[in-house]
């Protein structure tokens, strides 16, 4: 036999040196100076991550009712690749969810796609059903879901949240993020079979529950508001309305009612308008309820007193403008009690003329118009108010009696409200504490200041309170009880800026009159009986009756009412 020629047998061995010193070579490269590389990639192969979420957080009434808590819930998803029946499995999840066949067969039919949604937030007892029927391709994936057990109480304040648990309206998008918590994190390894491995790498970090929100709002009063809110909306043939309890000793918004309302376990086709909080939200010229705040101004500044007469004609021309009163008169002298009791324009644009431009703007800055609140609700209005360098004789008119300057119902609300604590503005409020891992944590009114003396808001509560006796605010009255107020009607404007034919009717007042215990603002969009005397007062009548019995509230020592000049009906 013949053999193979030496060089051939070297090229060989040589071939097979360098090989074998490539594979050490390779080797030792990666054992060396690329093995945490594939260390690496072998972990991130064996362990996962998973996000624990965090329970979102309750938000209670004062008393501690739920308005909106987390249950647990199921996600229902399909892989399109592994659906074995898709028009059969359609009809069967349809029946189960309340969905339609159509919508459902079209999801189990997507082209290219192992993982859709079928439906989001289940209930767990659907979701049972759902497992029970065992369908190729159908799974159920662990999620939270919001639900409001007091359905429409309160809507518009809780708010809501969309479909993936965050806040979108209302105190639920002003609290998420404290509401949300904090997600855990749980990190596991598993072996190829996606099995844990006993001894692997096993990290835990537990989720924080987010911390509860005691709200302010009771949800007895809360309640019956919304129901008398809705009645008179629709005995008036309005638009809609919005009702507002306050605790004048504390800022604290008792009820805050909008009309239209909405179910906020089931708003996919409310219209996005009926989910806005009104109440701070929008503004409105107040029209006569303005007229208080020009009598403060000028029993304040002492450029008014109580006794003193004017002659105030029906009529008065300024600037080229004509003003005048609701209903025509003979040319008759009023005292300041009468002229906010008969509720007379021109009146109290003779009033405003002896305060002045400055003294008068600063009393409205010092009630909180043309500035948010401060309650710190998404959205809140600041209102409009001109400033004084603005003012001509004819602004200062208007705005004396409400018209040329816009405010929201809460921030008229709290002007009544520091009227019936002695002077005092106070910041409204509709969070009372905050709860976290059973420690509660007090949340008061972060400003107060003083915009009245004691003996100037007693005063002209005595005119407010005449107001309701002989004047405009007769169908305020209770019996037993005498209540301090202020009817308003005031033409809407439209988007150029242009008074319309169509009005907003209110009632703000407090009783009772010698100790206030609470402040109610009862207002009506669009009312076909126009009035507040007629559309809004009765609506505080039946709020303030259900107030009186839901806090025993007493009657009290009833306030002389102030000097008059025209003769008692």
């Amino acid at each position: 036999m013949k053999r193979p020629p030496a060089g051939r047998l070297i090229a060989l061995l040589a071939a097979m040196v360098l090989a074998l010193a490539g594979i050490v070579v390779r080797l030792g490269v990666l054992q060396l100076r690329e093995s945490s590389t594939y260390q690496a990639l072998g972990i991130e192969q064996r362990v996962r991550t998973e996000q624990l979420l965090a329970t979102r957080a309750k938000i209670l009434d004062r008393n501690g009712s739920p308005l909106a808590v987390t249950l647990d819930a199921r996600d229902v998803y399909a892989n399109p690749t592994l659906v074995t029946d898709p028009v059969g499995e359609a009809v069967q999840l349809a029946g189960v969810l309340g969905l339609h066949r159509k919508d459902v067969a079209e999801a189990l039919a997507t082209p290219n796609s192992t993982f859709v949604y079928i439906a989001r937030g289940v209930a767990m007892d659907v979701a049972a059903r759902l497992s029970g029927l065992q369908l190729a391709g159908i799974g159920l994936l662990p999620v939270q879901k919001r639900h409001y057990p007091s359905g429409s109480i309160a809507a518009q304040v809780v708010g809501v949240v969309n479909v993936d648990g965050v806040g979108i309206t209302g105190l639920e998008r002003q609290y998420d993020a404290s509401l949300a918590g904090t997600p855990g994190r749980r990190t596991v390894e598993l072996s190829a079979m996606g099995q844990e491995i006993a001894d692997g790498v096993q990290v835990d970090q537990e989720p924080q529950q987010g911390a509860d929100l005691e709200l302010t709002i009771d949800r007895q009063i809360q309640f019956q508001a919304q129901r008398y809110l809705r009645e008179a909306v629709l005995a008036n043939h309005a638009k809609g309305g919005t009702v507002i309890v306050m605790d004048p000793l504390t800022g604290e918004i008792l009820a805050m009612a909008n009309y239209p309302s909405f179910d906020p376990n089931d708003f996919s086709g409310v219209d996005p308008a009926d989910l806005v909080n009104g109440a701070v939200t929008d503004t409105w010229e107040p029209g006569s309820v303005n007229k208080t705040i020009t009598a403060a101004a000028a029993l304040q500044s002492g450029a008014v007193t109580p006794g003193e007469r004017f002659r105030v004609a029906a009529t008065r021309t300024i600037e080229g403008y004509t003003i005048h009163d609701a209903e025509p008169h003979a040319t008759e002298e009023m005292t300041l009690g009468d002229i906010i009791a008969h509720s007379s324009n021109v009146g109290i644009s003779e009033v405003a003329d002896r305060v002045g431009n400055e003294r008068l703007q600063r009393t409205f800055a010092a009630f909180g118009y043309g500035a948010p609140t401060g309650v710190g609700f998404p959205g809140e209005a600041a209102g409009i108010m001109p400033t004084s360098a603005d003012w001509s004789d004819i602004t200062r008119a208007t705005v004396s009696f409400g018209a040329g300057v816009a405010v929201s119902p809460l921030q008229m609300a709290t002007v009544y409200a520091t009227i019936a604590n002695g002077g005092t503005y106070l910041q409204p409020r509709l969070v009372r504490a905050t709860v976290s891992n059973g420690v509660e944590t007090a949340i008061g009114p972060s400003v107060a200041r003083r915009v009245l003396s004691a003996d100037t808001s007693r005063t002209l509560t005595e005119m407010l309170a005449y107001a309701v006796a002989d004047g405009t605010g007769i169908n305020a009255q209770i019996a037993g009880y005498q209540v301090a107020g202020k009817t308003g009607t005031a033409k809407k404007v439209d988007a150029a800026g242009k008074y319309t034919d169509k009005y907003v009717a209110s009632f703000i007042g407090f009783l009772p009159a010698s100790k206030p215990r609470i402040v109610v603002a009862a207002i009506i969009d669009e009312p076909d009986t126009v009035y507040g005397g007629v559309a809004a007062a009765p609506l505080f009548q039946h709020v303030a009756r259900y107030a009186i019995q839901r806090f025993g509230i007493e009657p009290g020592t009833p306030l002389p009412l102030p000097p008059r000049a025209l003769a008692a009906p």
